[in-house]
């Protein structure tokens, strides 16, 4: 296959990936916390000469790597909801949240309180403070979350403030190496350990949205469709010169 065909199918394929990586970005385009993901590329250079007698040197041929995706933490747009449950953070922190499977990270602040008084996250799994998760007694009033993550209430009819914990936000040196693992959450990698955060505040009352602009993305995606049509129908030519080439090559008389 002629080079050409090689380069443009390199294309198509990083084009492919990129549709999929915008279409996600928009699908979470209301989802509270959700961080974007931004598709990385590279040229990859190859001769496809396997000879080295040639008297000149050949010529490298240039393709297109899909190298992989990195996440886009910069902070979303956050929202006044005036609800006690909701809490954002101002900072490069993560709430820990308990599932399953583990300990897992997220930017998504919408908590509720289950059955068992524990404070949860909108899939269900116990929000982490200092000391384990915080549970709430059937009692308590005025649930108050200070800047530190202090959660203190009302406890019966007193008047003075019972701590039920202490959020736990944790930060990581290189964010890249925290991987997606769909839920809104996150997973620390291999050789990666979270570190206290000492340095984010948290905000009662707020929300963080998604920080994809979605006029942005949508630009983006039609931009990839128009590329990835030309490149198809550039292909598509060069398919065709090929293919009449062979057919008044097969008329030659022999």
């Amino acid at each position: 296959m002629e080079n050409t065909l090689l380069v443009g199918l390199s294309r198509l394929v990083t084009l492919e990936r990129q549709v999929d990586t915008v279409a996600n970005n928009v699908a979470n385009v209301n989802t509270n916390g959700f961080k974007a993901d931004r598709p990385l590329f590279e040229e990859y250079l190859r001769s496809p000469a396997h000879e080295d007698n040639f008297q000149l040197s050949d010529r490298r041929v240039s393709f297109v790597q899909d190298r992989g995706s990195f996440n886009d933490f910069a902070a979303g747009n956050t929202e006044m909801t005036k609800n006690p449950l909701d809490v954002s953070i101002d900072g490069r922190g993560l709430f820990v949240v308990q599932t399953p499977a583990g300990e897992r990270y997220t930017r998504d602040g919408g908590f509720q309180i289950n059955n068992q008084g524990q404070l949860v996250t909108a899939s269900g799994n116990p929000v982490l403070g200092t000391s384990g998760p915080i549970v709430f007694q059937p009692t308590d009033k005025q649930i108050n979350i200070a800047v530190d993550g202090n959660v203190t209430v009302l406890e019966g009819t007193g008047r003075t403030d019972s701590v039920r914990g202490k959020l736990r936000i944790a930060s990581f040196a290189d964010p890249q190496k925290l991987v997606k693992e769909g839920s809104n959450l996150y997973s620390a990698g291999q050789g990666v350990a979270a570190q206290t955060d000492t340095t984010s505040r948290v905000r009662q009352g707020y929300i963080e949205k998604s920080n994809v602009n979605s006029v942005a993305e949508m630009s983006r995606m039609i931009e990839i469709t128009r590329t990835y049509t030309q490149i198809s129908a550039l292909l598509q030519q060069q398919s065709d010169l090929h293919k009449s080439a062979l057919e008044k090559l097969a008329d030659v008389p022999a």
